[in-house]
């Protein structure tokens, strides 16, 4: 494994500062698509659907809880299948967004819609222990609200607008664990990033999992390896 050139705090400070020339002008390139997006144009979904939830059968509108605009994230979920073989950048992505207190004082709701049937997935969640609400998407098939990944929505009045959506690496954005690697020597450590030669690359990208589970689910309650395969106390619910 490679390290990077030693030099003295001179040239390291040299090179610091080129370098921060070239992230003030991202900054401000994002700065300015962030503008562009509050300018983008809207589009009604269908305020009439309604997703099974904790308290049963919930229309769009209820999901604000009283706020006017509502963020979702879309998780995808492996039908009869146990907790520990779900989407790994689902969970990946969802574990490191778990406090909403500041989207919430800005008037925005975070919330989770699950591709799957609600009574499956909620042990799940509560494994897991996550806080947000969540919601099934399971049988639902209109646009702006079954094929999103991480969507922005605005409610006026009885009518709902879809403002904004996005998928694949846009959703890093609940990802901070990315943009920290980002700043470490090794970064993310993924075959795509351009690094200098010999430096450490994981093309499985198995630290999203160890010993056959999501990372995150070794630290809940419970969870043990066994014989060298990963088990659930019965306490938790059946076949997590």
């Amino acid at each position: 494994m490679n390290i990077p050139t030693i030099v003295d705090r001179e040239t390291w400070h040299a090179e610091r500062n080129a370098l921060l020339v070239r992230e003030k002008a991202h900054t401000r390139a994002g700065n300015a698509l962030a503008a562009a997006r509050r300018r983008l144009p809207m589009v009604e979904v269908d305020a009439s659907v309604r997703l099974v939830g904790a308290h049963g059968p919930t229309v769009l509108g209820e999901m604000f809880e009283g706020r006017d605009q509502l963020l979702v994230c879309r998780h995808m979920w492996h039908r009869g299948q146990g907790f520990e073989d779900q989407c790994r950048g689902c969970t990946a992505t969802v574990w490191n967004f778990q406090d909403a207190t500041y989207l919430e004082a800005r008037g925005v709701t975070f919330a989770i819609w699950c591709e799957g049937p609600y009574d499956e997935f909620a042990p799940f969640r509560e494994f897991m222990g996550y806080s947000a609400p969540w919601y099934s998407l399971d049988g639902i098939d209109s646009p702006g609200i079954s094929d999103g990944w991480l969507t922005a929505y605005l409610r006026v009045g009885d009518r709902i607008f879809q403002t904004y959506d996005t998928d694949g690496r846009g959703c890093e954005a609940m990802m901070p664990a990315l943009q920290l690697l980002d700043m470490t020597v090794y970064g993310r450590q993924e075959q795509w990033e351009d690094s200098p030669e010999g430096w450490p690359q994981d093309p499985t990208q198995s630290w999203f999992r160890r010993a056959g589970r999501p990372i995150p689910q070794w630290t809940r309650p419970g969870v043990t390896p066994v014989r060298g395969k990963d088990v659930q106390a019965v306490s938790i619910g059946p076949r997590p």
